[in-house]
């Protein structure tokens, strides 16, 4: 699902400030990079996650200036990103899939405390059979849903 989202939005992650919220290994945030993502902000929770994201970043040779770490829940991480004055133009969005409505709540603030700019997306996944209709802000569309298999990503942007 990752590859067939990448292969989606490919043009948009080159030179993109990208920010991966709940992310678990890194892999999200690393295969933005390998597509020429500018910089990357990794978030999650869990220190172990965040330790794993720190090991797999060893194995590259990546400035601070391209990556960054945020060790604290997604709600908190945007609200330090936002008061430190970040901007991203893609956010990838991955909550463990019992709390997928969550994830949906985050997409929502992050468009509506200027996280992303006016032009970028928000990449949520979520289960397969999430239900979105009615749910989603006034200001924000579903401009691409691509499901398979147990998951899908829904690309949201502002109207």
């Amino acid at each position: 699902m990752r590859e067939r989202a990448f292969a989606v939005i490919g043009d948009r992650v080159v030179g993109a400030t990208f920010l991966d919220l709940y992310a678990g290994t890194g892999a999200v945030g690393l295969e933005a990079l390998s597509r020429g993502a500018h910089s990357v902000v990794f978030v999650d929770r869990h220190r172990a996650a965040a330790d794993l994201i720190r090991h797999n970043l060893s194995a590259f040779e990546l400035t601070s200036e391209r990556v960054a770490l945020v060790v604290c829940p997604a709600s908190a991480a945007i609200d330090r990103l936002a008061r430190r004055g970040d901007r991203f133009d893609v956010a990838w969005i991955d909550p463990p899939f019992e709390t997928w409505n969550e994830g949906l709540e985050v997409v929502a603030r992050l468009f509506e405390l200027g996280l992303l700019h006016t032009t970028a997306l928000a990449c949520l996944e979520c289960p397969e059979k999430a239900d979105l209709a009615g749910i989603l802000p006034a200001n924000l569309e579903i401009t691409r849903d691509l499901a398979g298999g147990a998951s899908r990503v829904v690309m949201i942007e502002r109207r």
